[in-house]
């Protein structure tokens, strides 16, 4: 997986970098700057195209002057950089780019206020104004000349980092940087870009390797990590011969109410499609004929409002909340369960009912998976601002309570008993539907019924119910749960091979 930095991590591993190799600091930008050009050329090659590049006077705009050169030398006919005068100061990188600039061919304008910016005919703005080391909202002539720049309505390209983006940390709801149609990132994603109001400064990153040394990064203290498919491939196992349905244990489920046993039977189905030997689904008794009917593989345990889970040790793995309902019985179900101490996958209502009973949250067994969206956490742990302070706090009780969250969203973020936070990458917006959490949890359960443990288990839940979306999403715009349910096992077999 990949140890993801904060940006002045990323500046030490600029200096570790350029210190064992040995390579100059302006060598290092070059190499930089050669990597966004082949990826820019690649998206957007067509010599009659205008190019505006925005130079701040810092590293940044160092690496803008650099790209502007490369993009003269490589066919561009029309590039025009504009210099942002806004500070005296400049880096010693920067002060070299721009005397090989002067020395070249393209042509330059110096801004000394947004006002003066003027009209900028370009079809293409490349954004290299400030890096990744701003920690505070633009404001004054920097946050003018953004809003001037997104007025032109023009695709810009984002050097490392849109100018006004954090790199980590709060992102602020009054956002006033670059709006970029694409980053072009250097070595590593910013952190910042796995949080949805990421979507206010670029609709789209791609990382390009500049030759950093790897590792100094992996050996870096963070809590962050981004998964890749050789982590999940080193965790899944192959289904041995002579094993038999009790070699891959017995899950419960308990979901549906009388109106929601969807819910109950799409769980149920991604339970049964990810390899789990034996399959119960705790439902109501008006249930039954809709399980039996499209599940025949699936056993049934009626419940009603008196039901108790008499042993729940003869399960390798529980789940509850899909479609359950809320209601004391229901309650007093879920606080049985608790007591036993066996881990539990929660999910949906349940999720629901620890909002309304938060002193049952200190009592959930250890090792025990929540599995909620954004609306479910804060009811679980009360409004937040920004997803950085979510994840803060999904950290910090995790930790506490040696428990698992997944939070999810687009980017799901597995917070681990140890402080670690997987960001699972698989994913489309085709999985845009409903039942999609009910998938996941049944994918879940069926994993720590395999003896996965449960961390494991809600990795390897994550990436492949991931997965199995993006692959149908190949073929079509929108993919529905059960669909996704049923590709499981072909992901996992791909992810064995």
């Amino acid at each position: 997986m990949q140890t993801l930095l904060t940006s002045a991590q990323m500046r030490k591993a600029d200096e570790f970098t350029i210190a064992k190799l040995p390579i100059a600091s302006i060598d290092l930008m070059e190499k930089a700057a050669r990597a966004f050009v082949q990826t820019f050329l690649r998206d957007e090659f067509d010599a009659n195209k205008s190019i505006a590049v925005f130079c701040g006077k810092g590293n940044n705009g160092g690496d803008g002057l650099a790209i502007a050169h490369l993009l003269c030398n490589n066919g561009c006919e029309n590039v025009r950089v504009y210099i942002v005068n806004f500070s005296s100061k400049q880096s010693h990188d920067y002060a070299i780019n721009l005397q090989r600039l002067d020395e070249s061919k393209c042509r330059k304008t110096i801004i000394n206020t947004a006002a003066g910016l003027g009209n900028v005919k370009a079809d293409i703005i490349v954004d290299a104004i400030l890096g990744s080391g701003l920690n505070k909202p633009l404001e004054g002539e920097y946050a003018e000349l953004a809003k001037s720049i997104n007025k032109l309505n023009k695709k810009i390209y984002a050097v490392d980092v849109p100018t006004g983006f954090p790199a980590e940390g709060k992102i602020s709801a009054d956002y006033r940087g670059i709006k970029a149609y694409k980053t072009i990132c250097f070595q590593r994603p910013k952190i910042n870009f796995f949080f949805p109001e990421s979507a206010l400064a670029t609709e789209k990153y791609e990382v390009v390797d500049i030759g950093l040394d790897e590792g100094f990064i992996q050996g870096q203290d963070s809590d962050f990590h981004l998964l890749e498919e050789k982590d999940i491939r080193a965790i899944v196992k192959p289904r041995k011969s002579f094993s038999h349905k009790g070699t891959y244990g017995h899950a419960l489920i308990i979901a549906g109410n009388v109106n929601t046993m969807g819910a109950a039977i799409l769980s149920s189905m991604a339970c049964l499609y990810a390899g789990a030997g034996l399959t119960t689904a705790c439902i109501p008794q008006s249930g039954l004929i809709a399980l039996n009917t499209v599940l025949p593989e699936v056993m049934a345990l009626p419940r009603d409002e008196y039901t108790r889970i008499e042993n729940p040790a003869k399960y390798q793995a529980i789940a509850i909340g899909p479609g359950l309902g809320i209601s004391t019985e229901n309650e007093r179900l879920l606080e049985s369960l608790m007591a036993s101490n066996q881990p539990l996958v929660i999910d949906a209502d349940a999720l629901n009912i620890l909002g309304e009973r938060p002193d049952l949250i200190d009592k959930l067994p250890e090792n025990s998976i929540l599995t909620p969206h954004m609306k479910e956490f804060d009811r679980l742990f009360g409004d937040h601002e920004t997803w950085w302070e979510r994840i803060e706090t999904a950290k910090n009780r995790a930790q506490k309570g040696k428990i698992i969250i997944v939070l999810k969203n687009q980017f799901t973020f597995i917070c681990l008993p140890d402080g670690k936070i997987y960001i699972n990458p698989t994913g489309d917006s085709a999985m845009a539907q409903g039942g999609m959490g009910d998938i996941l949890t049944g994918i879940t359960v069926a994993f720590i019924s395999q003896k996965y443990t449960s961390a494991d288990a809600a990795v390897l839940a994550c990436y492949v119910h991931g997965l199995a979306g993006s692959s149908l999403a190949h073929s079509r715009i929108v993919v529905t749960a059960s669909q996704v349910a049923m590709q499981v096992p072909k992901e996992i077999k791909s992810l064995l091979l």
